[in-house]
């Protein structure tokens, strides 16, 4: 806490000290939410090991934007008390306890006259729409331009530096490449990407990664329907050793489509989500594909990056996307918005994994979600949630005797923003 207080007095001092002598301007933004969850079977087991689990947890954040000069910006994040009410953080997410303080995102925004740059640490990890997508931050250097239409993208970023270890090229950096064609009723885009990572090259078993992909999308309207949609293709070397062993490739593959259309009050809509599954029989190989991310939660038990994060894991239902098995998943959702302040939905999810060893299920299971959100204030929302979950064959995890058991989970969230 001490430390918390401690970096909200240094910034009030640079927000006094900076208007009297500059005139800065800043506008502060930020969020703050509460989650109380109660799952009823989150061991997905029939028998004396499973049990219940009630918890909360909540963040709160704060994004102040400095206005240095016309065209010249400092953009901080800062989130605190990010974590389960009255534990340990540290069981959940690093970073201490649950009155820790990080600040997370700092950097410089200027135009110049070839471009807007943004330096420092900011925004990485999402592109196109929210599937495959994990949001964080990350050191970088962006620069944004436009060439008639088209927005024009290069990006410098560094993942881990070695220098104090004294090892030549033995760090992570990326290096992407995007282009966004907007056009009337949606957008278009392609991102490449080059990743390379020799951080693990002190090892014994040393050897460089160098990872390529290319993440087209689109967005469009036709018609009443709106349509979104994102193919992945990731290649390159997983693995050259430095010994001379055989190299390991890159091979993999994944895609998403949602569509959705609006009838007054009413949406309806539904989601197609493939990751590739890697391939046990080919070793020269990974065709692992980008799996869902942690951005992109279409229930509120199966995928959800958030129990994994705050409940201490739900028997992988949300990291089994994410892993060498893959990914199929269909998701139909409904929505309607009773009055303008008072909204309700509906939505069926299932999923199974692409690839799974011999006698190992693919099934993940069927998920029924309803919620209701109501808002309080403009910027105050109350929703509530109930998710039942049909538990699928694959958490027998190969093991025909095993038994599985249903699950569902009761959840309420307090949403402010300003």
């Amino acid at each position: 806490m001490k430390k918390l207080f401690a970096a909200i007095l240094a910034l009030g001092l640079i927000v006094a000290v900076s208007g009297t002598a500059s005139a800065v301007d800043v506008k502060f933004g930020g969020s703050y939410y509460v989650v109380g969850v109660y799952d009823d079977n989150p061991s997905l087991a029939d028998s004396d090991a499973s049990y219940s689990r009630a918890y909360m947890f909540q963040r709160i954040r704060l994004q102040p934007v400095f206005k240095i000069a016309e065209g010249l910006t400092f953009t901080a994040r800062m989130d605190a008390m990010e974590g389960n009410w009255n534990v340990d953080r540290s069981k959940f997410k690093s970073g201490g306890g649950n009155t820790g303080f990080d600040w997370e995102r700092g950097y410089v925004t200027f135009n110049s006259g070839i471009g807007k740059f943004d330096v420092g640490y900011q925004a990485a990890g999402a592109w196109g729409i929210d599937w495959a997508d994990s949001g964080t931050t990350r050191p970088r250097v962006k620069l944004t331009t436009k060439v008639g239409p088209m927005i024009l993208v290069a990006i410098y970023e560094k993942h881990v530096e070695n220098n104090a270890l004294a090892l030549v090229d033995a760090d992570m950096d990326a290096y992407y490449l995007a282009a966004i064609y907007p056009f009337k009723g949606g957008s278009a885009g392609l991102l490449y990407g080059y990743i390379d990572k020799a951080d693990n090259r002190p090892t014994p078993a040393a050897f460089r990664t160098t990872k390529q992909i290319l993440y087209p999308y689109m967005k469009a309207t036709f018609g009443s329907v709106f349509v979104e949609a994102e193919l992945n293709y990731i290649f390159g070397k997983k693995a050259e050793f430095d010994s001379g062993a055989a190299d390991i490739d890159y091979e993999g593959w994944g895609a998403f489509l949602r569509a959705t259309t609006k009838a007054g009050p009413a949406e309806v809509g539904v989601q197609l989500g493939w990751s590739k599954g890697d391939d046990a029989g080919t070793n020269d190989k990974d065709e692992t594909g980008p799996g869902k991310g942690a951005d992109w939660n279409p229930a509120l038990i199966l995928m959800n990056d958030d129990l994994a994060t705050w409940s201490g894991g739900d028997v992988n239902t949300a990291g089994n996307a994410n892993i060498s098995t893959g990914l199929q998943i269909i998701n139909v959702f409904a929505n309607y918005k009773v009055t303008p302040k008072f909204s309700a939905g509906a939505a069926l999810t299932y999923a199974k994994a692409d690839k799974v060893a011999a006698n190992w299920d693919k099934d993940y299971g069927l998920e029924f979600d309803v919620t209701a959100a109501y808002k309080l204030y403009d910027n105050l929302t109350y929703m509530v949630g109930a998710g039942y979950l049909w538990t699928g064959d694959y958490y027998k995890k190969g093991v025909a005797a095993a038994k599985v058991d249903d699950d569902y989970i009761l959840m309420n969230k307090l949403t402010l923003s300003f």
